[in-house]
């Protein structure tokens, strides 16, 4: 089973996170309607998926949905091409619905890495370190 096929975020308001996903950080929707019940992000390898929190919750346990929030430990990351993609991208997204969570610096590992959470505080690191390699099809070679 190595692979993840689809990563799904369940929301609070599918047309604001479907705005901020499509429109802000440019994520390319299959969706023909212009309110999807469910969006699906086309991706190279993974797809990233929005559907109503709800939704999910009874999905895993219809008599017993699970509840909750704060932070659930997972975040999710973009490796970008420079460090100032890195500014670009954190800055837009915390301008535009986002929130900035760590301004863009050097961090220990010897890259360059910040944080901004979307609208339903889900945390993406945007990083850059030029040690890092691209495959053919723009996926990240981790060795």
């Amino acid at each position: 089973m190595n692979r993840i096929h689809i990563i799904t975020l369940g929301v609070s308001d599918m047309n604001r996170s479907l705005r901020f996903y499509r429109d802000v950080l440019g994520f390319e929707i299959t969706a023909k309607e212009k309110e999807p019940e469910i969006a699906f992000f086309r991706n190279r390898g993974t797809t990233l998926a929005l559907y109503p929190k709800e939704g999910i919750a009874r999905d895993i346990n219809d008599n017993d949905p699970p509840q909750g929030s704060g932070f659930g430990g997972i975040t999710l990351a973009y490796v970008a091409s420079s460090e100032s993609e890195v500014d670009e991208i954190i800055m837009k997204a915390a301008g535009s619905g986002g929130r900035l969570e760590k301004s863009p610096r050097r961090v220990f590992w010897g890259g360059y890495s910040g944080y901004f959470s979307d609208p339903d505080v889900y945390y993406w690191e945007i990083m850059y370190w030029e040690q890092w390699k691209f495959t053919e099809d723009g996926g990240l070679a981790v060795d």
